[in-house]
């Protein structure tokens, strides 16, 4: 009988746990890491299913579902939508503005993200974009008003007058009209408080983020350098899309490249650049946070993930 009380415990114990709904939802979506003085917050806007195996370009069906499968993937594939939230002390910058509702429900948590990692969508003051495409400038709205109400949104000019030109819509493919519309509507009430401005080449842009230009994925496809103390990040954008096919056959191009041949050379310069001194880089469709480093291997390159850390790492 003296054990009977213990028992009886245990068993009510596992009756509660087994009774305990399960939650089925994930952790608030921010990484940080220090580069020199500043902070940037790598931020997720979600993931959504990409077709890989009908949507890259130069190889074929059978090739990337091969690759897939070397690294236990398939196709359909998710795929992350990542933002980058940059401090330097006196700007708040973010890269890139996710999906909004243009992808569905697995994506469109940028604002909610930013909120949880401590800051307010309000205290954005510029935001800088990668290339106009639909899952990078949609998050730019909530419904049909500004995100992000105090700031000034920045890109390339060449990606500007491409894609909110109102003839390029008209003329553009039953496939692709979509994107237009979409960039249009995103940019209309910052055009209309007067906060958006481009710029051309490689700038800088404010005190430790810089423009670089690397047009071809996109007429103004752009990368973000951010340097402080000596350290370096670069943010690639849609430079690489599928880190299971990509990096092992950088040749493989995309749909939604403007010009292939040339995403593609832009692609092989800047990892073999990337590649020979380790610079820690930032990925819009890698796994989140989409952040490590490139390494040369055989043909092609391999992927080394950022090592994950409690605390704001800071990169060596």
């Amino acid at each position: 009988m003296r054990f009977s009380i213990p028992l009886l415990a245990m068993t009510l114990a596992t009756s509660v746990f087994a009774a305990s709904p399960q939650k089925k939802t994930p952790a608030p979506g921010f990484y940080r890491l220090m580069i020199g003085d500043i902070e940037v917050t790598a931020l997720a806007d979600g993931t959504f299913q990409m077709p890989v195996d009908k949507v890259l370009t130069n190889t074929t069906p059978d090739k990337v579902n091969k690759a897939l499968m070397q690294s236990f993937r398939s196709s359909p594939l998710p795929t992350s939508v990542n933002s980058f939230l940059i401090n330097t002390g006196e700007k708040l910058v973010l890269i890139d503005a996710g999906t909004g509702t243009a992808f569905g429900p697995g994506t469109g948590a940028i604002v909610k993200n930013l909120r949880a990692a401590g800051y307010k969508p309000e205290e954005v003051d510029e935001i800088y974009i990668t290339h106009l495409h639909l899952d990078h400038v949609a998050g730019l709205l909530q419904g049909d008003q500004m995100a992000f109400p105090n700031a000034t949104v920045r890109a390339d000019q060449h990606d500007l007058d491409y894609w909110l030109s109102a003839d390029n819509a008209a003329k553009a493919p039953k496939d692709m009209k979509g994107f237009f519309d979409g960039a249009i509507a995103a940019f209309k009430p910052y055009q209309a408080a007067g906060r958006v401005k481009g710029f051309e080449g490689s700038t800088e842009l404010v005190k430790g983020v810089k423009a670089l230009e690397n047009h071809g994925h996109t007429p103004g496809h752009t990368l973000y350098e951010v340097e402080s103390q000596g350290k370096k990040l670069i943010l690639l954008g849609d430079i690489l899309h599928v880190e299971a096919v990509q990096f092992a056959s950088p040749g493989t191009t995309i749909v939604y490249d403007a010009d292939p041949k040339k995403a593609s050379a832009q692609r092989n310069r800047v990892f073999k650049d990337l590649s020979k001194n380790g610079t820690m880089v930032g990925f819009a469709h890698v796994a989140f946070p989409g952040l490590g480093q490139i390494k040369a291997q055989g043909q092609g390159y391999h992927w080394v993930p950022l090592n994950y850390t409690v605390s704001a790492q800071e990169w060596p």
